[in-house]
């Protein structure tokens, strides 16, 4: 076993959120996409709740231009607050209060949309040199599957940096980054990664390990990403400065592991999932459930009759 005690533990999480939303115009055009609601939720919510689970109690959120709605949304409403007090609706109040409570929040711009090397790249100065949790958005892994929290432990105990990876179909990889691994010896769900390629064609794909949206980074990426130039599509890519890392050991700034999720994702990053995504959270409620379930059955058994 790794010796841990030297580590500094991993308090921050950094959540970019400076995209402009274009699957989702016109719905995006004044609304940022993380504030669309997934069942009465907002996207971004579910996001910061799952960092708060982890014990990320500091989170900086990296916005742009139009995004003011996400400081909104967790900061106090006192108006709303006050109007369901009088109302004595402490449901509702207390929903409406458990977004301010989740954790300490700061926010920061992008400036110009250079990628998600550039959006990590910004939170440089309130990171301050210590390991950081990066979450994206479009992910929004089930409070019952506990990835982060896993990958926190990995990276206490082997330093370095850590991805999420889950295989898909492999002529799915070119939607995804995707990672050469090998074993390691912790853990049947712990890999080394030893090369990342962006969004590969099928055919040259090393893996159908695809890197999903949670990492956990050394602060030694800051000054890779200082170096990295303009990759896919134009932008600093974040796997371009991981695949760096990958090449390195713990006294420079690596190495990287994966850890394999087999848990309940729910992909918000296009249309199609988005609405499946709420389907199945709905489904699951507990307020909700058994009566969408039964309309549910219902429609999909009339429109297989059609």
């Amino acid at each position: 076993m790794t010796n841990t005690h030297a580590r500094q533990p991993v308090t921050k999480a950094v959540v970019p959120a400076a995209g402009l939303g274009t699957r989702f115009l016109p719905a995006t055009k004044a609304t940022p996409k993380e504030m669309l609601p997934v069942v009465d939720k907002p996207a971004i919510q579910y996001v910061v709740e799952e960092a708060a689970a982890a014990g990320l109690s500091d989170i900086l959120m990296v916005t742009g231009r139009n995004k003011r709605a996400l400081e909104d949304h967790f900061d106090r409403a006192y108006e709303l607050e006050e109007l369901l007090s009088r109302k004595g609706d402490q449901e509702r109040l207390r929903r409406v209060q458990e977004s301010v409570q989740l954790a300490s929040m700061h926010y920061v711009r992008q400036g110009d949309p250079k990628g998600l090397g550039h959006a990590v790249s910004v939170a440089e100065q309130h990171v301050a040199g210590q390991p950081f949790a990066v979450l994206l958005g479009d992910d929004l892994i089930d409070p019952r599957d506990p990835l982060l929290a896993r990958m926190i432990e990995v990276q206490q105990e082997l330093g370095g940096s850590v991805v999420a990876l889950m295989e898909v179909d492999p002529a799915q990889i070119h939607l995804y980054g995707c990672a050469a691994v090998k074993a390691n010896g912790f853990g049947e769900d712990v890999f080394q990664v030893t090369d990342l390629v962006e969004k590969p064609d099928t055919a040259d794909a090393p893996s159908n390990y695809a890197v999903i949206g949670r990492y956990v980074l050394d602060p030694a990426v800051f000054d890779v990403l200082r170096e990295t130039p303009p990759g896919r599509g134009g932008e600093i890519q974040l796997t371009d400065a991981l695949r760096e890392l990958a090449t390195r050991d713990e006294t420079s700034g690596g190495p990287v592991h994966g850890v394999l999720f087999k848990g309940r994702r729910y992909d918000t990053g296009d249309r199609a999932d988005y609405l499946r995504a709420i389907v199945r959270l709905a489904a699951e409620r507990d307020d909700l459930g058994p009566e969408f379930r039964t309309w549910l059955r219902q429609f999909v058994a009339t429109e297989m009759q059609g």
